[in-house]
């Protein structure tokens, strides 16, 4: 199959790449390293630094030489649209946007750049699908943040409503608490739009928070592990803890800590982009997806992570911080997930083991960390 992976730099980016060449998929790759530039601007680090994309791209091509990479704004329409019609795939994986709220929340430069980013580039690839590839399959990464803390059950996507003896099926309302989440909402709006209208055929996986590490044989022997965020802006919380823990620094809790969220393991959140590949949904329908396998509040993952970690000597405290954020602390949460289940997922759930096996890792990289970066920076408010 004819792949194209947007944003294929990142986190997510690059193991996925890897993941589908060694699948011996025909892949095309597009970055222009924007991420790696803001890192770079705000001055956060990942824990170990990595060869760019055309560099790491020699080794690739060492088990499948379809593998081409150009790097472009996706935002460029006329460049981007240039290596679609050239390329024309037969699925596309959309992670190229601007991947953080507190980024997002910073101020009104990053706020604008993170809408325009992320719906452009949206709506560019959706306009090369329609015009030069309209049975393109596009895997759209949503985010669980696009529903909130609704007082209800989060389905997958869809809910269904009766109303004066009539029923129908809706998206489900979306409400999400940063303009990162809002630009999510937009881009689900426009997919949809062009779903019922142009009979476009379409993916979007609602995913939680990622946490780990990519455990591959081959990235591994080539030292070509993924980023690792562990900062403020663009650290996930779990692997930002866990970073605390080998660093003797307390876990911040956010404010009271009852925040709940879904979240999901990356070796589970790339077999999930794989799943939806296998299997595409008709022309004239949006497949949604709620991409996680487990629900914890943050004092959970705290205490959750500060035991595993206690197996290796390693104690560490926790201590609660004046949330930067604006969420509600308190709140119902209860999300569906067994579509993906359904389609094969076996879920790598977050117990000790993994646990260790991350904080292993970070300590034979312990001399990179910076702990200025991991504090909050800035309020929301």
């Amino acid at each position: 199959m004819k792949i194209m992976i947007l944003g294929a730099d990142g986190y997510m980016g690059w193991p996925t790449s890897i993941d589908l060449g060694l699948r011996k998929h025909k892949l095309c790759l597009v970055d222009n390293y924007t991420k790696r530039k803001l890192m770079s601007q705000y001055k956060r680090n990942v824990l170990v630094k990595s060869l760019k994309l055309d560099n790491k791209i020699k080794y690739l091509h060492e088990f499948n030489k379809s593998i081409s990479f150009y790097d472009i704004d996706c935002t460029n329409a006329k460049a981007f649209s240039s290596i679609f019609k050239k390329f024309k795939p037969d699925a596309v994986i959309h992670y190229a946007e601007l991947p953080s709220a507190p980024y997002s929340m910073r101020g009104a430069t990053e706020g604008w750049r993170t809408l325009n980013n992320n719906l452009q580039s949206t709506f560019n690839l959706i306009d090369c699908v329609k015009k030069y590839k309209s049975d393109c399959h596009i895997i759209k990464l949503g985010t669980m943040g696009e529903y909130g803390t609704p007082n209800i059950d989060i389905e997958e996507g869809w809910l269904k409503i009766k109303h004066r003896n009539r029923s129908d099926n809706f998206l489900y309302p979306r409400q999400g608490t940063s303009l990162y989440h809002t630009s999510k909402i937009m881009d689900t709006d426009l997919l949809w739009f062009y779903v019922r209208t142009f009979n476009l055929r379409v993916t979007d996986l609602m995913q939680g928070p990622v946490y780990g590490i990519y455990v591959n044989k081959f990235a591994t022997e080539k030292k070509l592990e993924t980023s690792f965020a562990y900062d403020d802006m663009f650290g996930t919380i779990i692997n930002r803890f866990i970073v605390q823990g080998v660093s003797n620094i307390p876990l911040t809790i956010y404010g009271s800590g009852n925040q709940i969220r879904g979240y999901i393991n990356l070796s589970d959140s790339i077999e999930c982009v794989n799943l939806a590949i296998e299997n595409p949904p008709p022309a004239g329908r949006l497949n949604i997806y709620n991409q996680f396998t487990e629900q914890y509040s943050v004092k959970q993952l705290a205490n959750k992570i500060q035991s595993a970690l206690a197996e290796m000597g390693i104690k560490c405290s926790s201590r609660k911080l004046q949330n930067p954020r604006i969420e509600k602390e308190k709140h119902y949460y209860n999300a569906k997930n067994s579509n993906l289940i359904k389609l094969g997922l076996n879920p790598k759930l977050l117990d000790n083991d993994i646990i260790i096996e991350m904080a292993e890792y970070v300590r034979k990289y312990k001399k990179n960390i910076d702990k200025k970066i991991i504090m909050p920076k800035f309020s929301w408010k």
